[in-house]
């Protein structure tokens, strides 16, 4: 059976050979592309010459074959200097690439019945450059540079790319810089170097290796003379800045992490002045490269010391190169290239436009050459060290689709799957998997709930806030506490109902604002139990007409007090004009309201029980029309405000009138209250939202009874020498 990723895999294989077939008939021209970085459309990064090469559809320059699997790869075949030049050495890392492919082929055992093929493109070791080219490509071995690896690489050391956080699919075939930067250290420390000087560049692999050197380098006891840093395209000027402040620092121990290309022009600057005497350390990027086997560089470059990797000899591979010949096909324009360089010649079949001047005439290349006579670092493969970490990097990738197709069959599983290509997760709240390995999960039906073991659903179980509960036994014996001692309060002022204290506090209006406190402990009552028609109709109707008739009570309260005041004043009617009837009417004025408004939402949105099956299966009683309930809420909060700003201006009034202190600490009791249940409200779950809305109007019928109440309970009962007349208008009512 033919798992669906092969035939993805397939499908782009086709599409991929068929975008080649018609290129191919298209009949590219090789060119040397001349455009600017800028012209190029890559922004601040300057105008110099780009060395890639393009053909002229504009597509870029790659050495490539057909396959069921398509490998990239990036290679740094030019370099940016003052002269774009072609490696060499590179060019023998990319064709040990095709080596290992083709090797791979011809393998029966690792990958049968698939055709691995590749396409190989020209970083021109330049990280913009280098992330054009990746953008077309799958399954990358690459790059040589760290800052824009991202996938099996063969030269990236950066410490950076270990962090799997930030680059989970990265692997390498070398150790990260860690090791190296160590024995770098112990190596000028060994020989009593303690003030050395730095270059780097501007890329991840240079500003990390120079970081943790100078770091462990302080650390040993040693000083950092200088650090210069190698701009991405530096001009003649920069160069020559550079140059002068290396010849004019004391140290001549130079540390350099770089490659071979990006120290190109400052090399050639400095061998230029003949300078010499300077102790170079390299870094693995460029202390087995040409640069130091130049004959030119020598004098400079003598004695160099760096760490590089072990050096192998893969087998077969040198008679490989050496059969490598160019050929007129799409897709060999690297190897022609290569060809004309090496040979000094010109390829008639190549379409290779050259830059030489058109009076020179180099001789045409037959394309048998013989390559065993040309000493080159191509040929040069008894000890090779990148191009191993190449061969590996393939091999690599090798084994993993090796491992992918060999996966278990699913059949033996009973599963859009082998096992081992996918993640075993378990499933979300509210379904079930009844079958092992499966890869989809199986919703429980309405009302019904995942067991314990998300194996089978069941019956939910109805919650709501019970009597029986915890929480609800703790709620409902509150309230009863809170009637209780409101009837204790009636009882005791209707008791003394003829003393000044109770008189003085307008006795009609106490007791009705003790029958609405009555009705708000009660009301609590409603929303404890399972919900039903009639308690859903009738708990937001009962609260909010009960707290606003308590509210309309202590705003008359409150008004009395701020005009018995001005009643002292000669002449003063004003508390005449407020009489009992005048109390009457503005407490049904504004509990009118209330009540018309709770009408209306019960007549159009009656509010009905509900089955919430977000959590568990909650049953609540649902809101039709939500703005109703916050309608409510907003007018209590209203009555309330216009209360405290009352209560608030007569604080300070005369002793004799300082109820009004009194309701102020109420209001703010009962603001408090409800300004911390509307979050809690909204973001409680189930029936925790009834438990917040009962514990808020427990908490502000408490605070309205101990505040208003329990100071002149203490007078009557237990101080009865200050319930005169006398103590009324002297300063015992405190």
């Amino acid at each position: 059976m033919v798992s669906p990723w092969l035939i993805l895999w397939a499908l782009f294989s086709l599409v991929f050979r068929v975008l080649s077939d018609v290129k191919a008939r298209e009949e590219p021209v090789l060119e040397r592309s001349v455009l600017g970085d800028r012209e190029e459309g890559v922004s601040g990064v300057g105008s110099s010459l780009s060395p890639c090469l393009k053909l002229s559809n504009g597509e870029p320059l790659a050495l490539q074959s057909g396959g069921d699997v398509v490998i990239g790869g990036l290679f740094p075949l030019h370099y940016m200097a003052s002269r774009p030049d072609f490696d060499h050495r590179a060019f023998r890392w990319m064709m040990t690439m095709v080596f290992a492919v083709e090797e791979i082929n011809r393998n029966s055992s690792l990958l049968p019945g698939v055709k691995l093929g590749y396409r190989i493109m020209d970083s021109c070791d330049q990280v913009h450059t280098s992330l054009k080219a990746i953008l077309s490509l799958v399954t990358v071995v690459g790059l040589a540079s760290s800052s824009p690896t991202r996938a099996v690489s063969y030269f990236a050391t950066c410490t950076c790319l270990s962090d799997k956080h930030m680059y989970p699919s990265f692997l390498r075939t070398v150790p990260s810089d860690i090791f190296q930067v160590k024995g770098l250290v112990q190596l000028v420390t060994f020989l009593g170097w303690f003030w050395v000087g730095t270059i780097g560049t501007t890329d991840d692999y240079s500003q990390y290796g120079i970081q943790e050197f100078s770091n462990q380098f302080r650390q040993q006891g040693g000083c950092v003379a200088f650090h210069l840093t190698i701009p991405k395209t530096p001009t003649a000027a920069e160069t020559q800045e550079m140059a002068d402040r290396l010849q004019g620092s004391t140290a001549v121990v130079v540390v350099v992490f770089a490659t071979e290309g990006q120290l190109m022009d400052l090399v050639l600057e400095l061998a230029k002045r003949n300078v010499t005497g300077i102790q170079w350390i390299a870094s693995e990027a460029w202390v087995t490269a040409r640069l130091l086997t130049s004959p030119r560089f020598h004098p400079l470059l003598e004695g160099t010391l760096g760490f590089s990797f072990p050096g192998v000899r893969i087998p077969a591979l040198k008679e490989f190169l050496l059969n490598l010949r160019p050929s007129p096909e799409s897709g060999m324009e690297f190897v022609n290239m290569f060809w004309e360089e090496l040979f000094s010649c010109r390829l008639k079949f190549s379409g290779n436009k050259s830059e030489e001047n058109e009076d020179s005439h180099p001789p045409v290349c037959t394309g048998s050459e013989d390559l065993s006579y040309i000493h080159s670092t191509f040929t040069d493969v008894s000890r090779v060290r990148v191009s191993y970490n190449v061969y590996k990097a393939v091999y690599a990738i090798a084994h993993a689709l090796h491992t992918l197709l060999n996966c278990d069959s699913a059949k033996n599983y009973g599963m859009s799957e082998p096992p081992c290509c996918f993640d075993c997760l378990p499933c979300a709240e509210g379904e079930i998997s009844n079958q092992t390995g499966s890869t989809e999960c199986t919703k429980c039906a309405e009302y019904y709930w995942p067991d314990k073991d998300n194996v089978k659903c069941v019956a939910g179980v109805e919650e709501f806030l019970s009597f029986h509960d915890i929480m609800g036994i703790i709620l409902v014996t509150l309230t009863l506490l809170g009637v209780v001692l409101t009837t204790f309060v009636t009882a005791v002022f209707q008791r003394f109902r003829s003393t000044p204290i109770v008189r003085a506090n307008n006795s009609e209006i106490s007791f009705l604002l003790l029958l609405s406190l009555k009705l708000c402990f009660l009301c609590s009552l409603v929303f404890i139990g399972q919900p039903s028609v009639w308690t859903c109709r009738l708990r937001q109707a009962a609260f909010g007409i009960s707290f606003v008739l308590c509210l309309s009570c202590l705003l008359v309260k409150t008004i009395v007090v701020l005009l018995a005041f001005r009643a002292n004043a000669p002449g003063s009617r004003a508390l005449k004009q407020f009489g009992r009837c005048q109390q009457r009417t503005l407490v049904i004025c504004t509990t009118a309201p209330q009540i018309c408004l709770s009408a209306a939402c019960l007549l159009c949105a009656p509010p009905f029980p509900f089955k919430n099956p977000n959590y568990q299966i909650v049953v609540e009683c649902n809101e039709p029309w939500p703005p109703g309930f916050y309608l409510v809420l907003g007018y209590i909060g209203l009555l309330a405000f216009v209360c405290l700003i009352l209560a608030f201006l007569g604080r300070k009034l005369p002793d004799t009138f300082n109820e009004a202190k009194l309701i102020t600490f109420s209001m703010l009791i009962f603001w408090a209250v409800w300004i911390s249940f509307i979050p809690a409200y909204v973001s409680s779950p189930g029936k925790f939202t009834v438990a917040v809305e009962v514990f808020a109007i427990l908490a502000s019928s408490f605070g309205l009874l101990l505040c208003i109440f329990v100071p002149k309970c203490y007078i009557i009962l237990l101080k009865p020498e200050r319930n005169i007349k006398k103590g009324m208008t002297g300063k015992y009512f405190t």
